[in-house]
């Protein structure tokens, strides 16, 4: 533009001043006129750039190895409705990522060619030209799923990840499986069709040409020709004949560059792509409609309970014709025992996710090793005043942090996501730090976690993370942890696109029947009437109908926490220690004392332990337990005497309770009775004892045989003595003073 101005400009430098000063006029018309007409070609140029600026979407797909069945109309499913959703948002192209798992080494040797095929000629097609496609190879791939590989524009794969050996499952290879490795090979470039056949097929011998014109692989005819022609001035062998081609991940992106990235999780994977953690979305609807379930996880976790919900799971997953896809496991729990948390968590997140997803809801709160168990599933939606973590209903033992650490570690890798912040929830003195790196990513990394990382120098240390009393669904949002909040299952549902109701899983009358007697209302009420018949079976003794309710109520208060996992035997002998006490306290030691303050101790402390799952409390959640544990078994004990001082007048009155109670007598009655005892007759008078008095025996008055009590000494058999006092039915006598008669 410039330079075209300043040659209209020379060209007329003699000429007069006027005219000059036209002549200019007129080119800088020109010259503007071309300066608008760059512009406008630029415009497009500079939409694309700003298109192309804008983040490209990436979703991730697992494909589960081996690929069988129905498996590729699944994928390619998927694949269609990822295209479809993604077709709007900006011009960049869609990355989509193909992640090859097995849950072994060993897993994709039986994927089937046909399956195989027919995904790699899906995504080799020209329907897939505006998508990136991506193979995500976290672990080794064999078999005929290599296929499925090739047919991807790249590959990323970790370091010691394998890829190769398509045709470990076959006897004999076929014509026909050659020319579609080549056909596949050829059409997407990826790796060297020579390279693919030497995969399959291991009666190749598949070489590494240097030619002038670059790398070459050849095998056959076409190695042959090669070196006669002199084109090659280096082979190098790459396989022999007898095996099939196989490289390690460190080998297709170093030595031969068939792999774009080398990649050990997703967060690598994220970096490779330049995409900011958390921007990886996986199939929101597994490529077709929801069938949901519900799981509900409640009160202490226990083994009895963990296997409940795992064979539950198990059935619903087989049960089902369509097949259950979409898995809402609610929590509300405290904890409870860290090694079934761990084996329900490793559980939830075996789950292949291309088959179902497995989404945790926590309204009210998953504390300590709860925590483990909303994290392991696919995506964790909370309300964001829920709590994650923190103090629980158990304390973990320093003998089982290492065992924690190994095991969260090793489901953190097997879902590609880090480990440290959900150990810290459970470990409250666990340090964890936030970092971030020149891309302005965020993770969250323990010392330990930070030192397995490929390049531990491009994070920069932050603020430690305080997680010591749990995060809230809100600080669980910030921090990746949660996916989503909701404050209902009805915003859940929205947020997933699930028209039906989330079905819950019901438990037998058992489960529901141990539920709901050890919750704190009903639990709560049987020790109330337990308390309220004890006070009434002692008040009135000799009838048993109170003492029979009293004993139910406690049987059942002790059988629902027994079976809900907060008691043991230690509360039962506690309670049966203190009854006894008790009555020894009333019938054997009777005003001693001891025995009726310990015994009542006992009673108390066996039923505060039976209501929570620890003995004495060391952290917020349990002193807190610990006070409602106390407040139930005070409130039942003083509502009884309450209830019981408000009824007494008026429960022998009561039409039903009249046959159960004694009546009380009248004023002439009870003069009648007293009459009846009384001896005061006798005073003074004289009689023989019939028995031994030691103190207490018989003596004889005339007709009368009367119950009598010497007064200190022992009085033989058959000894004469005199009536000294008379105190109701009680007779004190003493021997006759023979010298004194006399």
């Amino acid at each position: 533009m410039y330079p075209f101005q300043k040659n209209r400009i020379s060209g007329h430098a003699g000429t007069p001043r006027k005219s000059h000063n036209w002549r200019r006029a007129i080119s800088s018309v020109v010259a503007l006129s071309a300066l608008l007409l760059l512009a406008a070609d630029d415009e497009p140029e500079q939409g694309n750039v700003s298109a192309s600026s804008q983040p490209a979407v990436a979703t991730l797909i697992s494909v589960s190895l081996p690929i069988t069945g129905n498996a590729d109309t699944n994928i390619k499913r998927m694949i269609d409705q990822t295209i479809e959703s993604t077709a709007n948002q900006g011009e960049s192209r869609p990355i989509l990522i193909l992640e090859f798992r097995s849950s072994d080494s060993q897993g994709s040797d039986a994927s089937e060619f046909e399956r195989s095929l027919s995904i790699a000629r899906y995504l080799a097609s020209d329907q897939l030209s505006g998508v990136r496609t991506i193979a995500y190879l976290p672990r080794n791939v064999r078999g005929h799923a290599v296929l499925a590989v090739l047919a991807c524009e790249e590959i990323i794969i970790a370091s010691d990840a394998e890829l190769g050996h398509a045709g470990i499952s076959e006897e004999h290879v076929d014509e026909a499986m050659r020319s579609s490795y080549r056909e596949i090979a050829e059409r997407r470039r990826t790796v060297p069709p020579a390279v693919a056949l030497g995969m399959l097929d291991q009666e190749l011998a598949v070489s590494r040409v240097q030619t002038l014109d670059g790398v070459r692989y050849a095998f056959g005819d076409e190695l042959t020709t090669l070196q006669e022609s002199g084109a090659a001035t280096s082979v190098d062998a790459i396989v022999t004949a007898g095996d099939s081609i196989s490289f390690t991940g460190s080998e297709l992106r170093l030595e031969h560059s068939f792999a774009s990235h080398l990649a050990s999780d997703r967060n690598e994977l994220l970096a490779a792509l330049e995409l900011p953690v958390g921007a990886l979305e996986q199939d929101p609807s597994l490529g077709g409609e929801w069938h949901p379930v519900r799981i509900d996880v409640s009160g202490v976790i226990n083994a009895k309970m963990v296997n409940w919900v795992i064979k539950s799971t198990k059935e619903q997953l087989d049960k089902t014709s369509e097949g259950v896809n979409f898995i809402c496991v609610t929590i509300d729990s405290a904890g409870g025992s860290l090694v079934d948390s761990l084996r329900l968590a490793s559980f939830l997140a075996s789950l292949d996710p291309a088959q179902v997803r497995t989404v945790a809801f926590v309204e009210t709160h998953a504390r300590s090793d709860a925590a483990l168990i909303a994290w392991s599933c696919d995506q964790l939606v909370m309300k964001d005043d829920a709590v994650l973590g923190g103090p629980g209903a158990v304390n973990v033992r320093p003998r089982e942090l290492p065992d924690l650490r190994q095991a969260v570690r090793a489901l953190a890798i097997d879902s590609q996501r880090d480990w440290s912040l959900p150990v810290a929830l459970v470990e409250s003195n666990f340090e964890v730090h936030r970092y971030t790196n020149t891309r302005s990513d965020s993770r969250y990394f323990s010392d330990e976690e930070l030192d397995s990382q490929a390049d531990p120098s491009q994070w920069t240390r932050g603020d430690a993370i305080d997680v010591e009393n749990g995060v809230s669904g809100r600080a669980a949002s910030s921090t990746g942890l949660a996916r989503h909040l909701a404050g209902s299952l009805a915003e859940l549902r929205q947020l997933y696109q699930i028209e039906q109701e989330l079905e819950g899983v019901e438990p037998n009358w058992a489960h529901l029947a141990i539920e709901q007697l050890s919750s704190p209302h009903i639990a709560g009420t049987l020790l109330f009437i337990a308390w309220f018949a004890l006070i009434i079976e002692v008040s009135q003794p000799g009838i048993g109908v109170g003492g029979f309710v009293s004993a139910l109520c406690f049987i059942l208060f002790f059988w629902s926490n027994f079976l809900s996992g907060t008691a043991a035997w230690l509360e039962g002998l506690l309670f049966a220690a203190g009854v006894i006490s008790l009555v020894v306290e009333i019938f054997v030691l009777p005003g001693f004392g001891i025995f009726g303050f310990g015994g009542a101790c006992l009673v108390v402390a066996s039923l505060v332990l039976a209501s929570q799952t620890f003995i004495v409390p060391r952290n917020s959640y349990q002193f807190q337990q610990f006070a409602n544990s106390l407040m139930m078994v005070a409130a039942g004990l003083i509502g009884a005497f309450a209830s019981l001082l408000t009824v007494r007048k008026y429960l022998p009155d009561a039409p039903i309770f009249k046959r159960l109670m004694l009546a009380k007598p009248d004023d002439e009655e009870l003069v009648e009775r007293e009459l009846l005892a009384d001896y005061r007759h006798l005073l003074g008078k004289r009689g023989k004892t019939l028995t031994q008095l030691t103190p207490s025996g018989k003596a004889r008055f005339g007709d009368e045989d009367i119950d009598v009590i010497s007064n200190s000494e022992v009085i033989p058999r058959e000894t004469e003595v005199l009536v000294a006092d008379v105190r109701g039915n009680r007779v004190l006598v003493h021997p006759v003073d023979e010298n004194a008669r006399v």
